[in-house]
């Protein structure tokens, strides 16, 4: 059965950045089982899979625009420490949940400079080209209860899935 609209799809992958560093993988672990053709993966990586057999193996570039979006500055702001509902010492690093005009977002402090935080919104890996390994493991008809919505359960970093703000993390491309 070849991956389709609506199949459900499990695969092993490696992600790597252009310098060869691995990323994430889910070999020597579960694969990742995703309903195909519902914004579950990034766009790019979702295309490649279309058609593709149990036991295919392939490699994968996937350009910034067809993975986690390019690299905006627009989304680096200063914010006033007040905005931040938290009694502990904010840090360059943590990461808080914000609500923005496309919903809830994860943002990252990069800069604490008195009373202002400078934060960035973009995605970890939004601009950077990503290069996958993937082992298609099987592909079968969804179950019904995989078919029903229920959030996006996209596995992205947002939490938003069922606050109706996914797509902020690019786990579903957006279209949670």
């Amino acid at each position: 059965m070849q991956v389709d609209q609506n199949k459900w799809v499990t695969i092993h992958y490696t992600l790597t950045d252009e310098n060869g560093n691995q990323l994430d993988s889910s070999v020597g672990g579960e694969p990742l089982g995703y309903l195909h053709g519902n914004g579950y993966l990034i766009l790019g990586l979702e295309n490649e899979l279309q058609g593709k057999n149990p036991g295919d193996r392939f490699s994968a570039v996937i350009q910034p625009k067809d993975g986690y979006g390019e690299y905006d500055s627009r989304l680096i702001i200063d914010i006033p420490r007040e905005q931040f509902d938290t009694t502990q010492e904010i840090l360059p690093g943590m990461q808080f949940q914000m609500m923005t005009p496309a919903g809830l977002s994860i943002v990252k402090v990069i800069e604490v400079n008195g009373d202002k935080i400078k934060i960035d919104g973009n995605h970890e890996l939004s601009g950077k080209v990503l290069h996958f390994d993937v082992e298609v493991v099987d592909v079968r008809d969804a179950m019904e209860e995989e078919l029903s919505p229920r959030g996006c359960e996209c596995g992205g970093s947002c939490g938003n899935c069922n606050s109706g703000g996914c797509g902020s993390c690019g786990g579903c491309g957006g279209r949670g």
